[in-house]
Protein backbone atom coordinates (compact mmCIF):
# COMPACT_ATOMS: atom_id res chain seq x y z
CA UNK A 1 0.00 0.00 0.00
CA UNK A 2 1.26 3.58 -0.85
CA UNK A 3 0.18 4.97 2.58
CA UNK A 4 1.93 2.15 4.40
CA UNK A 5 5.05 2.50 2.55
CA UNK A 6 5.29 6.49 2.49
CA UNK A 7 4.61 6.30 6.81
CA UNK A 8 7.50 3.87 6.76
CA UNK A 9 9.49 5.84 5.23
CA UNK A 10 9.35 9.31 6.94
CA UNK A 11 9.46 7.17 10.13
CA UNK A 12 12.26 5.10 9.79
CA UNK A 13 14.45 7.07 7.01
CA UNK A 14 13.22 10.60 7.42
CA UNK A 15 13.20 9.87 11.41
CA UNK A 16 9.91 11.77 11.81
CA UNK A 17 8.71 11.42 15.77
CA UNK A 18 5.65 9.13 15.79
CA UNK A 19 3.40 12.01 16.51
CA UNK A 20 4.21 13.54 13.33
CA UNK A 21 4.19 10.72 11.53
CA UNK A 22 0.47 9.53 13.32
CA UNK A 23 -0.62 13.79 12.10
CA UNK A 24 0.27 12.52 8.38
CA UNK A 25 -1.77 9.72 8.41
CA UNK A 26 -5.06 11.12 9.98
CA UNK A 27 -4.75 13.92 6.98
CA UNK A 28 -4.30 11.53 4.02
CA UNK A 29 -6.49 8.99 5.48
CA UNK A 30 -9.08 11.85 5.73
CA UNK A 31 -8.44 13.06 2.24
CA UNK A 32 -8.51 8.63 1.30
CA UNK A 33 -12.22 8.86 3.47
CA UNK A 34 -13.77 12.11 0.99
CA UNK A 35 -12.60 9.94 -2.06
CA UNK A 36 -14.14 7.29 -1.21
CA UNK A 37 -17.42 9.52 0.25
CA UNK A 38 -17.59 12.06 -2.96
CA UNK A 39 -15.65 9.97 -5.78
CA UNK A 40 -16.58 6.07 -4.82
CA UNK A 41 -13.18 5.50 -4.66
CA UNK A 42 -10.39 5.13 -2.21
CA UNK A 43 -7.63 5.30 -4.67
CA UNK A 44 -5.62 8.37 -3.68
CA UNK A 45 -2.86 7.57 -6.26
CA UNK A 46 -4.47 8.57 -9.42
CA UNK A 47 -6.61 11.89 -8.06
CA UNK A 48 -6.27 14.98 -9.68
CA UNK A 49 -6.17 18.53 -8.03
CA UNK A 50 -9.89 19.34 -8.53
CA UNK A 51 -10.70 16.32 -6.27
CA UNK A 52 -8.22 17.68 -3.73
CA UNK A 53 -9.55 21.18 -4.48
CA UNK A 54 -13.28 20.09 -3.77
CA UNK A 55 -11.63 18.42 -0.30
CA UNK A 56 -10.33 22.06 0.40
CA UNK A 57 -13.58 23.51 -0.47
CA UNK A 58 -15.17 21.27 2.35
CA UNK A 59 -13.09 21.72 5.39
CA UNK A 60 -13.54 25.50 4.46
CA UNK A 61 -17.30 24.77 4.95
CA UNK A 62 -16.25 23.20 8.07
CA UNK A 63 -14.93 25.88 9.31
CA UNK A 64 -11.44 24.55 9.82
CA UNK A 65 -8.77 27.11 10.14
CA UNK A 66 -7.05 27.97 7.20
CA UNK A 67 -3.74 27.37 9.02
CA UNK A 68 -4.65 23.81 9.78
CA UNK A 69 -6.17 23.27 6.14
CA UNK A 70 -2.80 24.27 5.08
CA UNK A 71 -0.98 21.61 7.37
CA UNK A 72 -3.62 19.06 6.30
CA UNK A 73 -2.57 20.15 2.73
CA UNK A 74 1.02 19.64 3.38
CA UNK A 75 0.82 16.32 4.50
CA UNK A 76 -0.85 15.34 0.86
CA UNK A 77 1.96 17.37 -0.92
CA UNK A 78 4.33 15.16 1.07
CA UNK A 79 2.75 11.71 0.51
CA UNK A 80 2.75 12.75 -3.89
CA UNK A 81 6.41 14.33 -3.49
CA UNK A 82 7.23 10.30 -2.19
CA UNK A 83 5.11 8.95 -4.68
CA UNK A 84 6.72 10.96 -7.41
CA UNK A 85 9.99 10.20 -6.16
CA UNK A 86 9.22 6.67 -6.04
CA UNK A 87 7.75 6.60 -9.60
CA UNK A 88 4.19 6.05 -8.64
CA UNK A 89 3.04 9.32 -10.46
CA UNK A 90 4.66 10.75 -12.76
CA UNK A 91 3.63 14.20 -11.61
CA UNK A 92 2.17 15.84 -8.52
CA UNK A 93 -1.19 16.94 -8.54
CA UNK A 94 -0.24 19.65 -5.78
CA UNK A 95 2.49 20.70 -7.88
CA UNK A 96 0.77 24.42 -8.41
CA UNK A 97 -1.33 24.44 -5.58
CA UNK A 98 -0.83 27.69 -3.12
CA UNK A 99 -1.19 27.57 0.59
CA UNK A 100 -4.56 29.52 1.87
CA UNK A 101 -4.01 32.92 3.50
CA UNK A 102 -3.06 33.05 6.69
CA UNK A 103 -2.97 35.96 9.75
CA UNK A 104 0.27 36.18 11.45
CA UNK A 105 -0.30 34.72 15.03
CA UNK A 106 1.17 36.90 17.55
CA UNK A 107 3.14 35.11 20.05
CA UNK A 108 3.41 36.80 23.48
CA UNK A 109 6.22 35.37 25.65
CA UNK A 110 5.91 35.56 29.75
CA UNK A 111 7.34 38.32 31.15
CA UNK A 112 10.39 37.85 33.75
CA UNK A 113 8.10 38.75 36.66
CA UNK A 114 5.93 35.96 35.79
CA UNK A 115 7.93 33.28 35.46
CA UNK A 116 9.73 34.26 38.67
CA UNK A 117 6.56 34.25 40.60
CA UNK A 118 5.63 31.00 39.42
CA UNK A 119 8.86 29.29 40.70
CA UNK A 120 8.66 31.64 43.84
CA UNK A 121 4.99 30.30 44.43
CA UNK A 122 7.03 26.60 43.91
CA UNK A 123 8.62 26.92 46.18
CA UNK A 124 7.48 24.44 48.81
CA UNK A 125 10.14 21.58 48.14
CA UNK A 126 8.32 18.98 50.85
CA UNK A 127 7.21 16.29 48.59
CA UNK A 128 7.68 15.29 45.27
CA UNK A 129 5.11 16.64 43.19
CA UNK A 130 5.53 20.12 44.22
CA UNK A 131 9.33 19.83 43.56
CA UNK A 132 9.44 17.75 40.33
CA UNK A 133 6.66 20.65 38.97
CA UNK A 134 9.43 22.93 40.22
CA UNK A 135 11.95 21.44 38.41
CA UNK A 136 9.75 21.57 35.16
CA UNK A 137 9.15 24.83 34.88
CA UNK A 138 12.87 25.71 35.61
CA UNK A 139 13.70 23.13 32.78
CA UNK A 140 11.46 24.84 30.49
CA UNK A 141 12.88 28.33 31.20
CA UNK A 142 16.68 27.40 31.55
CA UNK A 143 17.05 25.77 28.28
CA UNK A 144 14.09 26.56 26.11
CA UNK A 145 13.63 22.58 25.56
CA UNK A 146 10.10 21.20 23.71
CA UNK A 147 7.29 19.44 26.27
CA UNK A 148 8.12 15.81 23.77
CA UNK A 149 11.96 16.64 24.51
CA UNK A 150 11.05 16.98 28.26
CA UNK A 151 9.52 14.40 28.33
CA UNK A 152 11.63 11.69 26.88
CA UNK A 153 14.53 13.11 29.00
CA UNK A 154 16.46 10.46 31.12
CA UNK A 155 18.10 10.31 34.40
CA UNK A 156 21.57 9.44 32.73
CA UNK A 157 20.80 12.60 30.11
CA UNK A 158 22.26 14.60 33.50
CA UNK A 159 25.73 15.58 33.71
CA UNK A 160 26.23 17.19 36.84
CA UNK A 161 30.28 16.75 36.09
CA UNK A 162 29.91 18.60 32.70
CA UNK A 163 26.76 20.79 34.24
CA UNK A 164 24.49 19.89 30.95
CA UNK A 165 21.78 18.10 30.26
CA UNK A 166 21.36 15.86 26.73
CA UNK A 167 18.12 16.39 24.85
CA UNK A 168 17.18 14.49 21.98
CA UNK A 169 15.59 16.73 19.40
CA UNK A 170 13.38 16.60 16.02
CA UNK A 171 15.28 13.92 13.57
CA UNK A 172 16.61 12.11 16.80
CA UNK A 173 19.32 14.74 16.75
CA UNK A 174 21.01 15.62 20.15
CA UNK A 175 22.11 18.67 21.55
CA UNK A 176 24.04 19.30 24.62
CA UNK A 177 22.48 22.62 26.91
CA UNK A 178 24.17 24.38 29.77
CA UNK A 179 22.86 23.57 32.81
CA UNK A 180 22.70 27.06 35.91
CA UNK A 181 23.50 25.83 39.38
CA UNK A 182 20.40 26.66 40.64
CA UNK A 183 18.46 23.74 38.12
CA UNK A 184 21.31 21.63 39.05
CA UNK A 185 20.61 22.32 42.78
CA UNK A 186 16.43 21.71 42.23
CA UNK A 187 17.28 18.39 39.89
CA UNK A 188 19.92 17.13 42.80
CA UNK A 189 16.97 17.66 45.47
CA UNK A 190 14.34 15.83 43.10
CA UNK A 191 16.59 13.13 42.33
CA UNK A 192 16.61 12.36 45.78
CA UNK A 193 12.67 12.18 46.22
CA UNK A 194 12.57 10.15 43.06
CA UNK A 195 14.76 7.33 44.52
CA UNK A 196 11.89 6.36 46.58
CA UNK A 197 9.88 4.97 43.69
CA UNK A 198 12.48 2.46 43.23
CA UNK A 199 11.53 1.63 39.78
CA UNK A 200 13.74 0.60 37.05
CA UNK A 201 12.13 3.09 34.56
CA UNK A 202 14.93 5.41 33.20
CA UNK A 203 12.48 8.40 32.86
CA UNK A 204 13.84 11.52 34.34
CA UNK A 205 10.19 12.72 35.33
CA UNK A 206 7.75 10.23 36.96
CA UNK A 207 4.51 10.65 37.61
CA UNK A 208 3.14 10.23 41.14
CA UNK A 209 2.51 6.37 40.87
CA UNK A 210 6.20 6.50 38.91
CA UNK A 211 5.34 5.80 35.23
CA UNK A 212 6.90 8.13 32.88
CA UNK A 213 5.52 11.50 32.69
CA UNK A 214 3.34 12.48 29.48
CA UNK A 215 2.84 15.14 27.51
CA UNK A 216 -0.94 16.13 27.97
CA UNK A 217 0.21 15.68 32.05
CA UNK A 218 2.99 18.38 31.44
CA UNK A 219 0.75 20.89 29.51
CA UNK A 220 -1.80 21.09 32.75
CA UNK A 221 1.03 21.67 34.88
CA UNK A 222 2.29 24.73 33.07
CA UNK A 223 -0.79 26.10 32.46
CA UNK A 224 -2.39 25.41 35.87
CA UNK A 225 0.83 27.61 37.41
CA UNK A 226 0.91 30.28 34.98
CA UNK A 227 -2.75 30.71 34.90
CA UNK A 228 -2.50 32.23 38.66
CA UNK A 229 0.21 34.66 37.27
CA UNK A 230 -0.66 35.86 34.07
CA UNK A 231 -3.57 37.11 32.08
CA UNK A 232 -2.06 35.66 28.53
CA UNK A 233 -4.23 33.62 25.94
CA UNK A 234 -2.30 30.70 26.01
CA UNK A 235 0.14 29.71 28.69
CA UNK A 236 2.31 26.52 27.57
CA UNK A 237 5.17 24.98 27.41
CA UNK A 238 6.41 26.57 24.11
CA UNK A 239 5.28 29.66 25.25
CA UNK A 240 7.86 29.14 27.57
CA UNK A 241 10.29 28.19 25.33
CA UNK A 242 9.24 31.00 23.21
CA UNK A 243 10.10 33.61 26.59
CA UNK A 244 13.53 31.53 26.83
CA UNK A 245 14.48 32.72 23.41
CA UNK A 246 13.06 36.00 23.47
CA UNK A 247 14.73 36.96 26.33
CA UNK A 248 18.20 35.73 25.82
CA UNK A 249 17.58 37.80 22.82
CA UNK A 250 16.90 40.52 25.18
CA UNK A 251 19.80 40.68 26.84
CA UNK A 252 22.33 40.64 23.86
CA UNK A 253 22.51 36.95 23.45
CA UNK A 254 23.72 35.66 19.43
CA UNK A 255 21.33 34.58 17.36
CA UNK A 256 23.30 31.43 16.07
CA UNK A 257 23.62 30.42 19.80
CA UNK A 258 20.27 30.94 20.22
CA UNK A 259 19.46 28.49 17.26
CA UNK A 260 21.75 25.49 18.76
CA UNK A 261 20.16 26.19 22.20
CA UNK A 262 16.97 25.68 20.52
CA UNK A 263 17.73 22.90 18.90
CA UNK A 264 17.01 24.70 15.14
CA UNK A 265 18.14 23.59 12.16
CA UNK A 266 17.97 26.54 10.59
CA UNK A 267 18.13 30.50 11.69
CA UNK A 268 14.50 30.97 9.59
CA UNK A 269 13.16 28.75 12.69
CA UNK A 270 14.74 30.94 15.07
CA UNK A 271 13.76 34.29 13.64
CA UNK A 272 10.94 34.72 14.75
CA UNK A 273 11.76 35.16 18.42
CA UNK A 274 13.55 38.29 17.11
CA UNK A 275 10.03 40.23 16.48
CA UNK A 276 9.70 40.10 20.03
CA UNK A 277 13.18 41.32 21.21
CA UNK A 278 13.00 43.97 18.49
CA UNK A 279 9.67 44.91 20.19
CA UNK A 280 11.29 45.25 23.33
CA UNK A 281 14.23 47.13 22.18
CA UNK A 282 12.17 49.93 20.50
CA UNK A 283 10.13 50.20 24.07
CA UNK A 284 13.88 50.59 25.70
CA UNK A 285 14.77 53.28 23.01
CA UNK A 286 12.05 55.17 23.05
CA UNK A 287 11.93 55.54 26.71
CA UNK A 288 15.70 56.19 26.74
CA UNK A 289 16.67 58.31 23.84
CA UNK A 290 17.43 61.95 24.44
CA UNK A 291 15.23 62.82 21.11
CA UNK A 292 11.86 60.92 21.54
CA UNK A 293 9.04 62.25 22.15
CA UNK A 294 8.73 61.31 25.94
CA UNK A 295 12.04 62.91 26.43
CA UNK A 296 11.45 66.30 24.19
CA UNK A 297 10.71 69.17 26.03
CA UNK A 298 7.30 70.29 26.24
Amino acid sequence: MPIHSFLEYISLEKKYSPHTVKAYNDDIRAFQLFCNTNFNSDDIVAVNYAQIRSWIVELVDAGISNRSINRKVSSLRAFYKFLLKSKQITENPLLKHKALKVGKRVQVPFSNSEINEVITNLNDESDFKSLRNRLIVELFYSTGMRRSELVNLKVNDVDFAQQTIKVLGKRNKERFIPLLQSVQDTLKRYLVFRQDFNTENESLFLTEKGKKIYGTLVYRIINSYFSTVSSKVKKSPHVIRHSFATHLLNEGADLNSVKELLGHSSLASTQVYVNSSLKELKKVYNQAHPRSAKNEDV
